[in-house]
Order: structure tokens, then C-alpha cells, then sequence
């Protein structure tokens, strides 16, 4: 992947042997290696080196929005051992086992058909689900595109910037950066809460943020929510990315009929275990929903293929099943910070399926390098005030064991 910044093209070295080879003109600049710590610590390495670009005539093929883009690094994939992956928030545990019974009777000839591009019957599920009309769901691939069809809808900068929190969702800043749209970090309080009153009577032309947000996983309260929407312009849209909610947050969703700019984005990946299947949906007043078909149907108008639907609508029936999953994760991320506490160690009050630490003394990164080091991979963030902090994704109950066995020898 190429990044620009400055005039300095960013790449990694397998990805430019890729690139490259082969092609006849070419152009040198200087570069800089982005090091990732197979974990993005957000720092670079600049290295003694060219890279060559291609080059048509006298213009390099590249666009200028292209230069300007800083993507989203995903949490670290490594396959070079076998480790405790704690680092991308997935869940431990496997999805309803009704969806392997599909998946072992599904007729394959059904692939020469294109999916039904309004996802039908998959919203009327979530609908059900919900409390909620057809009309007040979208679907898509995964939340991050129905994210980026609602920033894309929602957001400009007519009325002024766009809001969130300091320190949250990184894709935040890159779907800004893609869309051209201005937006202002709002600093959170001290004990790293989302400050809804800091949203209140700054000139904005919307707000954003995680409930609970994230990489901290404090949720704000639906007293709080609400304070953001009674005051806050009706014309312009407050999005709430509910990603995490079901492991202990209060939703937002019964508010969409008394605020119709009210968005709640919710996904698939977490709590229903299905990260690997892309799948995600908005809840909220039908002339929201309508604005995001017509941006996917300027975009892709099949998006959700006809396996992502089905399974989703079976995942979504199976209220039992994700139930005792989610008490598990809710049970075992409370022990954990059980026996964080009692070696020493700080973390802060989540309600999510992971758990932001850290401990005085040591700095964020030689946590996170000491636990690879031994097996396990966290999350590290070397930004500000959060760099001292990892984020630990809760997974199965020996794999904390292991984790804290570890965190007690660094």
C-alpha cells in the first residue's frame, strides 16, 4: 500500500518489489519505511534508499488526492509464530452453530444469481430484532462501509467541522482526509470519558463517536446521549457507533423515532462473532436510510453478497446462543481486571470486549513489545496522553490466565 505525505512516498519493501518490478520507466524518490511493530506505534524509520515510481510521459500515474491520503492500519496480523491474538477485539468464541448447518447445505448454484441488492430479508430481521420498521435499516459490508457511506451522506463543511472525540476510532480522521471534510478533536475529561457537554453550542456540521468509545471503552450514559441530542441542531446528524454496546452499554436505538438525526451504526464483528464476514447496519429515521442507498447506489449497488444475508439473518435470530456468549466475555473481562488490579496494575472501566491497562513506570510500548516478545499480542497507541496504555482484547478464560501470568513478569 502506497502512502504520500510531503512528497514521500511510504511503502514497505515487499510492497515495492511488487510494485515495481518489471515496469520500464521509472522514476527515484526518496522514501521513508513506515515501521510497524507488525502494530502501527505511528512512528517512522527513514532509511537510506530509492524507490521508483512509475512514470507515463512526463506525469506520474498517481492522483493528487492519492498523495494526500493517510489509510487506517488494522491491527497486526503476524504469521511468523503462533500467538495469543488480543489485539483486534474479535470474539473468542465461535457464531451460532446454526450457521454451520447452512453453510453445509447451502446450494452452491445459487452463486450464478446476484444477491438481492436492498438486502430484504436481512433488514426485516434486525428490524424485528430492534423494535423498528424496514425503513429504519441499512445494510452493508461490514460497519466501516456503512461508516464511510455515512460520512460521506451526513457531512460537510457548510456548518463547520465535524466532531469526535481525541482519541478514538482511527478511521474517524481517514474517512475525513477521503472526503475532504474539516473536523476538531474534542479533548475528553480527564478520566478519559467522552465530554458530552464540550459537543454542546460548538458550531459544527455534525458528531460522531463510539458508545463505548474506543480504544478507552467507556460508555456514555443514555442520559448524557440524550443531552447531546436535546441540544444539539435537528438538521445536522449525530452518529453513534455502537460496535461494542452489547458487552454492557445501553443502546441508543429506541431514540431514533424521537430524534430523526439520530444514526446508530452497529456490526456483526464483535458480539455475534463474525468479523471474517463483513457485515454491518444502520438503524435510524427512514430519510437517513434513504440517504445512505442512494450513496451505496452511487457507489455499489451490491455490496452484501447472498451468504453475508443469510447468515447474518440467522446470526441475528439466535438470541440464546450470542446471549451466553456475551456473559461470558462480560464475566471474564471483570475478572481480568480483578487480577489486573491486584498485581498493580491500572486500567480503565470498559464496557466493551477489551481493556485499556497499563501500569506506572512502564512505558505503553515495552508493555506491548515484552508481551509480543513472550506470545501475545495487545494493541499499542503512540499518541499523547494513551501512549502508556495497551488495549487487551478479552478472549477465552485461559488465554487471560496466560495473559496475566505474563503482564506479572514485565
Amino acid at each position: 500500500m502506497l502512502r504520500f505525505r510531503n512528497n514521500v512516498r511510504v511503502i514497505n519493501s515487499a510492497e515495492c518489489k511488487a510494485c515495481f518490478a518489471g515496469i520500464p520507466q521509472r522514476r527515484k524518490a526518496s522514501f521513508a519505511l513506515l515501521r510497524f511493530n507488525l502494530d502501527i506505534n505511528y512512528e517512522t524509520e527513514h532509511l537510506a534508499g530509492v524507490v521508483e515510481l512509475p512514470i507515463y510521459g512526463e506525469k506520474i500515474m498517481f492522483s493528487e488526492r492519492l498523495k494526500k491520503l493517510t489509510p487506517y492500519v488494522p491491527g497486526e496480523q503476524p504469521r511468523d509464530r503462533k500467538y495469543v491474538k488480543l489485539n483486534t477485539n474479535e470474539n473468542p468464541y465461535s457464531p451460532s452453530p446454526k450457521i454451520r448447518e447452512f453453510l453445509e447445505t447451502c446450494e452452491i448454484e445459487s452463486l450464478r444469481l446476484y444477491p438481492d441488492p436492498l438486502a430484504t430479508e436481512l433488514r426485516e430481521r434486525i428490524a424485528e430484532k430492534y423494535g423498528v420498521k424496514k425503513e429504519n435499516v441499512f445494510a452493508g459490508n461490514g460497519s466501516d462501509e456503512v461508516l464511510s457511506f455515512a460520512f460521506y451522506a451526513f457531512f460537510d463543511n457548510s456548518n463547520g467541522n465535524l466532531l469526535f472525540p481525541e482519541f478514538t476510532y482511527s478511521f474517524y480522521p481517514v474517512y475525513c482526509d477521503f472526503y475532504a471534510i474539516q473536523y476538531q478533536k474534542i479533548p475528553l475529561r480527564d478520566d478519559f470519558s467522552v465530554d458530552a457537554e464540550a459537543y454542546i453550542g460548538t458550531e459544527s456540521c455534525g458528531i460522531i463517536f463510539p458508545n463505548p468509545n474506543a480504544p478507552t471503552g467507556i460508555c456514555l450514559s443514555i442520559e448524557e446521549i440524550i443531552r447531546i441530542l436535546e441540544n444539539y441542531p435537528k438538521d445536522r446528524a449525530v452518529i453513534i457507533d455502537e460496535a461494542y454496546i452489547d458487552f454492557g452499554g445501553e443502546s441508543a436505538v429506541r431514540l431514533i423515532n424521537e430524534y430523526p438525526n439520530l444514526l446508530v451504526i452497529r456490526t456483526f464483528s464483535k458480539s455475534m462473532s463474525l468479523a471474517g464476514l463483513r457485515l454491518g447496519f444502520a438503524i435510524g429515521d427512514n430519510g437517513l436510510i434513504d440517504a445512505l442507498f442512494t450513496v451505496k447506489d452511487s457507489f455499489n449497488s451490491y455490496p452484501l453478497d447472498m451468504f453475508a444475508q443469510k447468515i447474518g439473518e440467522i446470526a441475528i435470530a439466535d438470541e440464546a446462543y450470542y446471549s451466553s456468549v456475551t456473559k461470558k466475555i462480560v464475566e471474564t473481562r471483570e475478572e481480568l481486571c480483578s487480577e489486573l488490579g491486584k498485581a498493580g496494575w491500572n486500567f480503565l472501566s470498559s464496557k466493551a470486549n477489551f481493556v485499556f491497562a497499563g501500569k506506572k513506570g512502564i512505558p505503553g510500548e515495552d508493555i506491548y513489545l515484552g508481551l509480543r516478545d513472550r506470545g501475545i499480542l495487545v494493541r499499542h497507541f503512540n499518541i499523547g496522553k494513551i501512549k502508556d496504555f495497551v488495549r487487551i482484547t478479552v478472549g477465552t478464560k485461559d488465554e487471560m490466565s496466560r495473559l496475566i501470568e505474563e503482564m506479572k513478569k514485565l
